[in-house]
């Protein structure tokens, strides 16, 4: 079946932490599938068992236990190999669908000891948290990054952790969100109206105006024109590299499009076979 238009891609920015690129000839629910598949239902691996052996901290289990999910690991070359764990046959955790991870800190002197995420040691070395990615090599293409702050110990003070990373989306927990900000404008000098100034003059001008003129704010009124040309900004937060979140998000949806093709090709079969 041959489809309505073709969309086309340009990428126009790609670093290590955000991709921008120009989304042309489709239409805007097809733009914003695309985005809030890229926010909600990317998978990653994301500390979700936590059992405490010591704590003598300030901080209850329960705080610790929320600080170190929030921890993105990096997950570029284990999630797609990885199961979920409800779709495991192990009965409690194994390889395949689970990364241990060990925290073990006791604070002896008198200075205050910082437990960060350099003390979070991984089973698996491609799955670390990803202030620590990269530090064993010789040519860190990532460059140096702050740990992040786990919590303090005074002394006498003592964190054992045994943990485990699952795979896992969003739409479950925001911990498993790979996307600091997903964001597209569509209309760049208004023309559409779909937003209303009240003083145009006192609006930033898009980085994508095609309005040369200072003087001039906003496009004239526009009332048959549609959306068509897309400019996404796709901002990662370490745990995939922004192009793996936008090819995996597509692959995401076309499977969800897929399955719904299925599934209907399906019940209209069932419905032939009742009549």
């Amino acid at each position: 079946m041959p489809y309505a238009n073709q969309p086309s891609v340009t990428i126009t920015d790609l670093t290590a932490e955000n991709v921008k690129f120009q989304l042309e000839d489709t239409d805007l629910s097809v733009a914003n599938a695309i985005r809030r598949v890229m926010i909600a239902e990317t998978p990653t691996i994301a500390i979700d068992w936590v059992q405490f052996e010591a704590n003598s901290t300030v901080l209850s289990d329960e705080f610790l236990a929320h600080r170190l999910g929030m921890i993105p690991l990096t997950s570029d070359d284990q999630v797609e190999s990885m199961q979920y764990s409800r779709d495991c046959t192990c009965s409690d955790f194994c390889p395949d669908c689970a990364v241990e991870f060990t925290l073990d800190v006791k604070c002896s002197d008198e200075q205050t000891r910082h437990v960060t995420t350099d003390d979070f040691k991984s089973a698996e070395p491609k799955v670390v948290p990803v202030t620590s990615r990269g530090r064993e090599e010789e040519s860190n293409e990532y460059g140096e990054s702050d740990d992040i702050l786990i919590v303090k110990l005074r002394k006498g003070q003592e964190l054992k952790v045994r943990a485990y990373g699952k795979k896992g989306f969003a739409k479950e927990h925001a911990k498993w969100n790979p996307t600091a900000g997903v964001c597209f404008e569509y209309d760049p000098d208004n023309a559409l109206r779909h937003t209303l100034y009240p003083k145009p003059a006192e609006w930033l001008k898009s980085e994508y105006t095609e309005i040369e003129d200072e003087d001039i704010h906003q496009a004239e009124y526009d009332f048959q024109s549609k959306p068509n040309k897309f400019f996404f900004n796709v901002e990662g937060v370490g745990s995939l590299k922004p192009e793996n979140i936008v090819l995996m998000g597509v692959q995401i949806l076309k499977k969800k499009l897929s399955d719904l093709q299925t599934q209907l090709q399906l019940e209209l079969h069932n419905d032939a076979l009742t009549i």
